[in-house]
């Protein structure tokens, strides 16, 4: 590792600003880190189930826009492809709720036990 690099480690993990980077800071630091990707990760989740939901309820409206145009191959094409897109976008959105379900039972859980 570099001077430089050493300065950067320095500047990222110690907290108390003493010079020296401890296993607890470290720790603090790649807990943080996990917290930070954790709520990533949920607001990617979050935005592909609302994004999804979108596409559920513009769907009918594509159908409509399709024949309007005079496209009429495509009601058709649309019609016959609905059953299995709304089933695949329902999948995603219960799979959704029911992990953040899932997730705020075992947290509550969690709260309980470790304060007992």
């Amino acid at each position: 590792m570099s001077i430089k690099n050493d300065i950067e480690y320095e500047k990222q993990f110690d907290t108390n600003h003493d010079g020296i980077v401890t296993d607890k800071e470290i720790m603090k630091a790649e807990k943080m880190i996990d917290l930070e990707n954790q709520d990533k990760k949920e607001d990617a989740q979050r935005n592909m189930s609302w994004f999804a939901l979108f596409g559920m309820l513009l769907y009918p409206f594509a159908v409509i826009v399709a024949n309007v145009i005079g496209l009429d191959q495509a009601p058709q094409i649309l019609g016959d492809m609905a059953p299995t897109y709304f089933v695949s976008v329902a999948a995603i959105v219960g799979a959704f709720y029911a992990k953040e379900g899932y997730v705020a039972k075992k947290t509550e859980q969690n709260k309980y036990t470790s304060e007992n």
